[in-house]
């Protein structure tokens, strides 16, 4: 069964400053050095250069050319499949998406709707919301134990 991981992740995993960091640059090595098959997708990876990049939200934020040379060393693996929208999306996010989802909710309907159109039922993620999606398992960053 395949697997992906929310741009949470990511962010985490290129912020040293975040207690989250070293679980979640973990999980993206791991993901990286496969073989296990992982998807990550464009809504991903564009909100990860979004954030990054923005001063107003990360105290060391990456040059565009840093963020961009991470997202190429992960999409250049050979396991590591790069999505997006495919015909029937629409169908998708609608048969994913709760009648009442709005504001916030959006991104994440988004990418469950990406998930289940491409065969994921596996996340990585920090956000509990993914948790009210039928079909998907939420695979929980946890704190490493500090030493010291």
């Amino acid at each position: 069964m395949s697997v992906t991981l929310d741009t949470n992740v990511l962010v985490y995993a290129s912020n040293a400053a975040d207690r989250w960091h070293q679980p979640a640059l973990a999980v993206v090595e791991r993901l990286a050095a496969g073989p296990e098959i992982a998807y990550v997708f464009w809504s991903v990876l564009l909100g990860y250069l979004r954030i990054v990049t923005h001063a107003a939200i990360l105290p060391r934020p990456l040059s565009a050319v840093e963020a961009m040379a991470n997202i190429e060393a992960l999409i250049d693996r050979p396991h590591i499949r790069v999505a997006g929208e495919g015909p029937g999306f629409w169908e998708a996010f609608k048969a994913s998406a709760d009648v009442h989802i709005r504001g916030n909710e959006v991104p994440d309907a988004h990418l469950v709707a990406l998930m289940l159109q491409h065969g994921v039922h596996r996340i990585h993620t920090r956000d509990r919301g993914f948790r009210r999606f039928d079909g998907i398992a939420v695979l929980e960053l946890t704190e490493m134990p500090v030493h010291g």
